[in-house]
């Protein structure tokens, strides 16, 4: 047992700089790229800093104590920021010179979340001005609550308007309300005690306790209609129909951000652990 926790050990240590050194790789002027520069990721426009996967990478950097990538951190957000819709919205990605937006077909709403869980997080590190960005922190905030259901406190998305977007999943979106849960929490926003329970009533309609709320109880309804309990969250659900593919990044960050309790996180793991989605790799 001693030598499989020193070469797991060993083993995270070793992905650890290999994913500070691609970092380093891929970091910009203007903040981290999505993609290294390849003939297939520049055909593809994966050359670009896109606001999901910087936001995601500057969690990693922020902190790192490497200062390029510290820096880089801050500057991929300043670059997704000066960007920033007139709206509120951040866009799904920018030019690696920072001029050009891109803001998908019917929108990108997964970008705005992680660009302000990744501001809080830079924040929080105390390396930069706790006010920086608060502006434009405002906009993105009234952006995605002018997208919340005045009922359930719930994130309604468009069709493939998040990084699923060969995935047709849209209405309420299991991964996309587990990040709004996520920067709630963060930002102290209101009703989030309300946005736990619809999130669990809604993507987890298979519960015996009916929601008092009749529009809950037909989206329950049709949601769970025909199916079994499938031990996950349901990856979306919409007016008359539901995902039930298990969305094992959506229902492990549900668990990660405080929505499951521990005896449905346990149920989740086991059922993920049962479909061996984490073989070959973890």
């Amino acid at each position: 047992m001693t030598n499989l926790i020193g070469d797991g050990l060993a083993n995270i240590e070793a992905c650890a700089q290999a994913s500070l050194a691609l970092l380093q790789r891929n970091l910009t002027p203007h903040g981290i790229l999505a993609a290294s520069r390849t003939e297939a990721a520049i055909a593809r426009r994966y050359t670009r800093i896109f606001a999901r996967d910087a936001a995601i990478c500057v969690l990693a950097m922020c902190g790192s104590g490497d200062e390029s990538l510290e820096q880089g951190a801050v500057d991929s957000l300043d670059v997704l920021a000066s960007q920033q819709a007139g709206n509120g919205q951040i866009p799904k990605y920018v030019d690696p010179e920072g001029q050009d937006a891109d803001f998908w077909y019917l929108g990108c709403i997964d970008a705005t979340l992680w660009w302000l869980i990744a501001v809080d997080h830079v924040r929080r590190q105390g390396a930069i001005d706790p006010e920086r960005w608060q502006v434009e922190v405002q906009r993105a905030t009234a952006w995605l609550l002018a997208q919340e259901h005045q009922h359930f406190r719930l994130l309604q998305q468009n069709e493939a308007s998040d990084w699923a977007d060969i995935m047709p999943r849209s209405g309420y979106v299991l991964y996309s309300n587990a990040l709004w849960y996520e920067v709630k929490r963060r930002y102290g926003l209101t009703s989030i005690q309300t946005t736990h329970h619809h999130f669990n009533h809604l993507f987890n309609p298979f519960q015996r306790d009916l929601p008092e709320y009749h529009r809950a109880r037909l989206l329950q309804h049709y949601a769970r209609r025909g199916q079994r309990d499938p031990g996950l969250y349901l990856s979306f659900v919409n007016l008359s129909f539901a995902g039930n593919e298990g969305d094992v990044f959506g229902n492990l960050l549900a668990i990660l951000c405080g929505l499951a309790s521990e005896s449905t996180g346990h149920r989740i793991v086991k059922t993920i652990m049962a479909a061996k989605a984490s073989e070959p790799y973890p």
